[in-house]
């Protein structure tokens, strides 16, 4: 690897990628690509021109890899070598995942009966010795589902099983736009050509897979045990801090600051420690209610943190 890491943050990663790389794959082979659904993204688009030229297979093992070429090299010049290493490594081996692993096929009833009545199309031969069939709407959920969760664990492998996200940052750094505006304009792009090409109803299945994906994404990068951060300001503070830490067994954190400034009484002040404290969801009930019987007129807000760790972080709540 360009660079040198321990060993156990190695074995780590690697499982991440291969974990990712082969639910990705199985997401294609078994759900999407046989029912002729899109995804959006660079996938969408090796997906868009498989469907577009009825290619085979191994052919759309090769598109996977040909369209994530041009934003591999923008992650050599937007991230890191490493991540570029990786992520070579990860599509070669979602490529082969794809190709050489029998992964079960599910389809929907239209495609069987194409199959039952000698239909020509590659993928309805391929599933139609399976017995069980599948609505459309399942299929593009689950589809969408695992192809979020292979692409959320290469993430955590320090990879991009799809490059989108590397030409958004790759742009954001040569425009004005955010990265959430960039993907939007790729993929509106892209559904209206599947739209064009492939049909509009297979375009709003696309929307539906694409929406499970980046939200499975998101929990598999954010975690799925959110936190709050709380920060309480009070002229009672030294009790708030004694209850936060022997009733609720939480950490703290102080910050010194300054308390007033009020519109009749600008000039007055008072030295104040804010205390800011990490706890579940589950949490905030009581903490807001222990805070209240100590100073109803305390100033409390919350933000939400996708992933904690590390610090006196307790992940049992307490009721």
């Amino acid at each position: 690897m360009p660079k040198k890491y321990p060993l156990p943050h190695v074995l780590v990663d690697s499982l991440y990628v291969s974990a990712g790389a082969l639910l990705m794959a199985f997401a294609l082979k078994s759900f999407l690509v046989p029912n002729g659904f899109l995804d959006g993204g660079v996938t969408g688009l090796s997906l868009l021109l498989h469907e577009s030229f009825h290619t085979s297979n191994l052919t759309l093992a090769l598109l996977l890899i040909g369209t994530n070429i041009p934003f591999i090299i923008m992650g050599y010049f937007s991230v890191s070598k490493t991540f570029v290493f990786k992520t070579i490594i990860s599509v070669i081996l979602l490529a082969l995942c794809f190709t050489l692993i029998p992964f079960p096929q599910f389809l929907d009833p239209q495609h069987l009966a194409v199959a039952a009545h000698g239909g020509h199309a590659e993928h309805a031969f391929q599933g139609a010795h399976l017995p069980q069939a599948f609505d459309r709407i399942l299929l593009s959920i689950f589809g969408g589902f695992f192809l979020g969760l292979g692409i959320g664990l290469g993430m955590r492998g320090g990879c991009a099983l799809d490059g989108i996200e590397v030409l958004a940052l790759y742009t954001l750094k040569r425009s004005s736009f955010t990265i959430s505006e960039i993907i939007l304009g790729i993929n509106a792009i892209l559904f209206l050509f599947a739209t064009v090409f492939v049909g509009f109803d297979v375009a709003l299945y696309a929307i539906l897979t694409y929406y499970i994906a980046t939200r499975t994404i998101d929990y598999v990068i954010e975690g799925l045990e959110e936190f709050t951060g709380v920060t309480i300001i009070s002229a009672h503070s030294e009790e708030i801090k004694r209850c936060l830490v022997q009733e609720l067994g939480r950490g703290i954190t102080i910050y010194k600051g300054e308390r007033g400034f009020l519109k009749d009484s600008f000039e007055v002040s008072a030295d104040v420690d804010i205390v800011f404290t990490v706890i579940t969801r589950l949490e905030v009930r009581r903490l807001r209610n222990l805070v209240h019987t100590i100073d109803p007129r305390a100033f409390v807000f919350t933000h939400t943190i996708k992933e904690a760790a590390g610090g006196v972080l307790s992940r049992t709540a307490h009721h």
